[in-house]
């Protein structure tokens, strides 16, 4: 749940619902940083501020009171007063913490009851993307696709930062400028644009849980690489050159398939994972049930001649091929998916590659006329 802002008296206190998962933060509204911290079973009064040294933040620590169930309100805010102020002072409120040998610059934060124990300095870029994963892609029905780009920008073009604090790298920006820098020289300016967005996205997902990160996000600090649309549609001229190849291509279901691509103007992922069920000859229309943007957009494909003709021989030829594969997909192939998982063929044999823009896929939701599509990107 969002926390949320209220006066914390006792009878206020009582009627906070408990969530249906994890915990939400009661925040009052006159001392700042004196919250109640609400679980499924129990309620806990805390106190949250920042430890300074020299001015400068070093932490932001959160440190129990006590149950809502053994002390009044009345109590619990003359302690929280007690406690704010030794924060403002630069002490750490908690004695057991500084008996257990923790610095003042780096105490940890006490754990609320249904609470995950975080160090000093917060959750880390792991935990961060474990939960934006779960929470935010997983939840919400995000593809396979999406959700293999944004582990392939943490596991991979972040690996080294897995395990450093979110607040890390807010309080120095440098090094998501100097990791921008490396990505855009080792990997090109625009999976360095992606990956940033990516820890953007994150960081701010985190910042809703962890009200201690700074507001500003450290991926704001990056100077953008310059990105230009690609122009290389193929036109009416190029058609012929590009038969001949996609004649020539030695798979019988790859042929259909990117010939297919070219007149449904659909994207390559939903068109490889398209499955005979999906498809309907007595309303001549294929079914896109999981689109890129989730089953919300699902549409349907209306379908001239020529592409019932297409997808006719594609399903003989994978019956032949791939009599196991074929009761299931459209376009099978011998992969571990059991259909065909990759578009792309050398240049020197096939120039195009069939792509279109979200914008040409849209224009299937509407009940058009069916025109075989004369663009082809790739």
């Amino acid at each position: 749940m969002v926390d949320i802002r209220i006066l914390i008296p006792d009878k206020s206190v009582n009627e906070l619902a408990p969530p249906a998962s994890g915990q939400y933060r009661a925040r009052d509204t006159q001392l700042k940083g004196f919250h109640v911290v609400v679980g499924k079973r129990k309620k806990v009064f805390a106190v949250q501020g920042d430890l300074r040294k020299n001015k400068k933040r070093v932490a932001s620590i959160s440190v129990r009171i006590g149950n809502t169930d053994e002390m009044s309100t009345r109590e619990a805010r003359a302690t929280a007063k007690g406690y704010l102020s030794q924060i403002s002072k630069g002490q750490h409120p908690n004695p057991k913490s500084a008996k257990a040998g923790r610095q003042a610059s780096e105490p940890a934060q006490t754990a609320h009851d249904g609470e995950e124990r975080v160090t000093l300095k917060g959750v880390t870029l792991r935990e961060a993307w474990e939960r934006y994963r779960d929470a935010h892609l997983i939840r919400k029905g995000r593809s396979e696709g999406t959700i293999k780009g944004y582990r392939d920008h943490v596991e991979r073009l972040f690996k080294d930062w897995l395990d450093v604090p979110l607040q890390e790298l807010a309080d120095d920006p440098s090094k998501v400028i100097a990791k921008h820098d490396e990505i855009s020289e080792d990997h090109g300016p625009y999976i360095a644009n992606g990956s940033m967005r990516t820890l953007r996205a994150i960081y701010n997902h985190a910042r809703r849980g962890y009200r201690y990160l700074p507001a500003d996000n450290p991926a704001a600090a990056v100077d953008w690489n310059l990105e230009e649309r690609r122009n290389t549609a193929m036109g009416l001229g190029d058609l012929p050159h590009w038969f001949r190849q996609v004649a020539t291509l030695p798979g019988p279901v790859r042929r259909e398939f990117h010939l297919f691509s070219l007149l449904s103007g659909s994207r390559p992922t939903a068109l490889m994972e398209a499955q005979s069920r999906h498809l309907d000859l007595r309303r001549r229309v294929l079914h896109i049930p999981r689109p890129k943007g989730g089953a919300d957009r699902a549409f349907d494909i209306p379908l001239s001649r020529r592409m019932i003709s297409c997808l006719l021989r594609a399903m003989c030829f994978g019956r032949h091929f791939y009599p196991l594969e074929a009761t299931k997909w459209l376009f099978p192939a011998d992969s571990d998916t059991g259909h065909i998982v990759e578009q792309k063929e050398d240049r020197d044999v096939l120039a195009k590659w069939a792509t279109i823009c979200a914008r040409h896929t849209e224009r299937w939701r509407r009940p058009p006329v069916c025109r075989p599509s004369t663009r082809i990107f790739s």
